[in-house]
């Protein structure tokens, strides 16, 4: 049994287990633990520090930088036709893409560690929900909550190769989720004319310079049956890869490409 096919058919104990989660039950799984770990005094002090210097940076960065997007009237079909959107994205345009999505109310899968708990202010500022978990601890709660926030009405994202990575490799949330809730897969990327990348970060972390031109490019909807077997999941999962891949390479390159080379693009994803 796939890792995909063990989290999506969780039962009895585990289940059990999510309604302690966060209550300081006894015997708590740690796919349902989203309690905050404990942290000395130094790091708790750090984290509305670091969360107010990250969201001025956003807020003043955001409202100089120029979008063009492609491919989000799928989106919004989706979304006139009563239904919601699961997004998938890398971690690295996590910056542009935080300003471009502010204020929809999209509920974004946080981890509880340190980097987790300043991040959670700085996008709940920004007007995103929040549904604890992460692929190392408490995903399963985190899920829980995210099917349900699906069920009022909200689109739910996940920073697919975070929150430590390995970089570029999509972990099974999404497919997961969909699954679930009968909620389409959109997976984007957002490229940036002027920017600066730091290597050394594990995501290769992108900040836009101001001012900078971007596009962001939303993939055709992926779709996951409600009856999709384990060969099933794994055949989207390997399907929201490529997307995800091909968006990059798509809207990383945008701006070295001739004018006739982007209007194909602009055909092919539509405004």
């Amino acid at each position: 049994m796939t890792r995909t096919e063990q989290a999506a058919n969780t039962t009895g104990p585990e289940k059990r287990a999510a309604e302690t989660a966060g209550n300081g039950g006894a015997g708590v799984s740690v796919h349902y633990d989203t309690r905050l770990p404990t942290l000395p005094w130094s790091r708790r002090v750090q984290i509305p520090m670091i969360a107010a210097l990250v969201y001025s940076v956003i807020r003043v960065l955001g409202p100089t930088l120029r979008f063009e997007v492609l491919g989000w009237h799928r989106a919004q079909e989706v979304h006139a036709s009563g239904r919601r959107c699961v997004w998938a994205f890398w971690h690295r345009v996590i910056i542009p893409i935080s300003w471009w999505a502010r204020d929809m109310g999209i509920v974004v899968m946080n981890t509880t560690a340190f980097d987790g708990q300043w991040t959670r202010k700085v996008i709940e500022w920004l007007g995103f929900g929040t549904a604890q978990g992460s692929s190392s601890r408490g995903g399963l709660r985190g899920l829980a909550v995210m099917a349900r926030r699906i069920a009022e009405g909200k689109d739910c994202a996940f920073t697919i190769d975070g929150p430590r990575g390995p970089r570029y490799i999509a972990k099974p949330g999404p497919v997961m989720l969909a699954r679930k809730t009968g909620a389409p897969i959109q997976v984007f990327h957002v490229g940036v004319e002027h920017g600066k990348t730091f290597a050394k970060t594990w995501d290769h972390f992108l900040m836009p310079r101001p001012f900078s031109r971007a596009v962001i490019i939303f993939s055709p909807l992926i779709e996951v049956g409600t009856d999709a077997d384990a060969s099933a999941m794994e055949a989207k999962h390997n399907e929201m890869q490529k997307e995800l891949e091909r968006m990059r390479d798509i809207a990383e390159g945008w701006f070295s490409l001739s004018e006739a080379e982007r209007n194909n693009y602009r055909a092919e994803f539509g405004k």
